[in-house]
């Protein structure tokens, strides 16, 4: 079940119900301990260093309770109450190249800038380039607004209790979080607040997409027709289609302009390739439909343009508009109650709000929720470190997975043809949020589980693995 992101007020309030009702702090702390510990052991060996650092407030205790639940693993904790006292023993630790650091300095409580011998402290830690296992929240960061108190612990990974702040996902606290995981079962009571923001967890997709028909073929699976390439970007139409198959609907094919067919009919086997004509970009055997990868030429057809605003408007089927299309989009009410998604990245977002990008990054729910209403109320695939899913109105989902590494040409090609080919499939069109929000975490999972498996690896690379990850 997706987990609603809080604010530290809440997160307060949780916690006073919890002890009001009789639960132990130290039974938490000891829980937590064990949690944290379990971690660090899946992220070390035997007989690697692993430093802990504690600070004086209850992130410091939840560290201090991991010192006797890490076996077989060389242990060094510093209490540091004083960061100009600590500071030599933690230059002489950190000399001795640690396999792990786990920050505990601060909780979600500051709120502050801090002073200069913390930022220099907590400079002295990122500067070794370790890698640092955050308790809760990355020490530094300002739980409620993701801002950087004067300096701030770069994490690789940071395991949140209870459930996510919202802090964590915004865009000032992005270099610093890493990846980010959530402990949800820390021994307090059942959570009892709530939000409009909800963080998607690999838990919500284990029964997702349901089983398919024993006596299903090709017809029952959808099928999903994609509009996309041109001079110079031909690749971006055989990425999307490619995509489109690794989400298995029965069919694929791609209407490509007669210029660039060649090249891209002959990259693709089990795709069908037509040359794109105003006649036939409705496609209307398909079950849903791609529009855009790739199609950023100059001198594209004026009338395909045209043809885009008219199939957004009136179509019965599923569309699904990326890229350079985004502009041929109406405003205002659609006249067809069909699924409408599309799919921008901040600076798409922007240009189609008439903002900066840096406006999006600042409210990014906001920015969602403009842009589904100036656009019918569809749906949006805001793109970014934690894609989000969601409408004009009611919850807006958060993407927990993914990586920089995704910052490559051709990522948001492989993201709207997966995300196509599972909207084309009409038991996934049921429930439009989840497939969305299955194709998004999957997409991220593909990029997670080659950063662990390679040192580097290219879009071709993801094209392959996407889907393949089981929640």
């Amino acid at each position: 079940m997706s987990l609603p992101v809080i604010t530290v007020e809440q997160m307060r309030r949780w916690e006073a119900a919890s002890w009001k009702a009789g639960v132990s702090k130290t039974e938490v702390i000891a829980q937590v301990g064990s949690i944290v510990s379990k971690r660090a052991l899946e992220l070390t060996q035997l007989n690697d260093k692993i430093l802990l650092i504690a600070g004086k407030g209850h992130n410091g205790d939840d560290v201090r309770a991991m010192i006797n639940n890490l076996p077989n693993r060389d242990v060094t904790l510093i209490e540091v109450i004083d960061p100009e006292t600590s500071l030599e023993k933690l230059l002489i630790n950190l000399s001795a190249k640690p396999q792990l650091v786990i920050d505990g300095l601060f909780g979600i409580g500051i709120n502050r800038v801090l002073d200069k011998d913390w930022i220099n402290f907590i400079s002295e830690i990122n500067a070794q380039q370790l890698r640092v296992l955050s308790v809760d929240i990355p020490s530094g960061i300002d739980a409620t607004t993701g801002e950087v108190q004067g300096a701030a612990i770069r994490a690789n990974e940071t395991l949140t209790l209870g459930a996510p702040k919202i802090g964590l996902l915004n865009s000032a606290s992005t270099d610093y979080v890493g990846r980010l995981r959530v402990a949800p079962k820390i021994g307090l009571v059942k959570l009892n607040e709530t939000s409009n923001l909800q963080l998607n967890e690999a838990e919500d997709f284990s029964n997702f997409p349901p089983p398919r028909s024993v006596n299903g073929h090709k017809g029952t699976f959808g099928h999903v027709g994609i509009v996309g390439g041109s001079l110079g970007y031909h690749g971006a139409a055989v990425l999307a289609a490619r995509a489109a198959s690794r989400s298995q609907p029965g069919l694929v094919t791609l209407m490509t302009p007669e210029e660039v067919f060649v090249p891209v009919a002959s990259q693709l086997q089990s795709v069908m390739v037509h040359p794109l004509t105003q006649k036939n970009i409705e496609f209307k055997l398909a079950t849903a439909l791609l529009i855009g990868p790739g199609m950023a030429a100059k001198g594209l057809n004026k009338d395909i343009k045209e043809k885009t605003n008219q199939i957004w408007h009136d179509s019965p089927m599923p569309i699904l508009v990326d890229a350079s299309a985004l502009d041929w989009i109406p405003t205002g009410k659609i006249t067809s109650k069909s699924i409408r998604v599309i799919t921008p990245h901040p600076g798409e977002a922007a240009r189609l709000l008439d903002c900066t990008s840096a406006d999006i990054q600042a409210d990014r729910v906001k920015a969602l929720q403009d842009l589904s209403a100036k656009f019918g109320d569809c749906w949006v695939v805001l793109k970014g470190r934690h894609t989000l899913v969601g409408q004009s109105k009611g919850k807006v989902f958060v993407n927990p997975t993914g990586n920089s590494s995704l910052g490559q040409g051709g990522s948001g090609d492989l993201l709207a043809g997966y995300l196509g080919g599972l909207l084309a499939q009409p038991l996934l069109q049921e429930n439009v949020v989840k497939t969305l929000s299955y194709g998004i975490w999957q997409h991220g999972a593909a990029a997670d589980k080659l950063n662990d498996s390679k040192l580097n690896w290219t879009i071709e690379d993801l094209s392959q693995q996407i889907g393949g990850t089981k929640p």
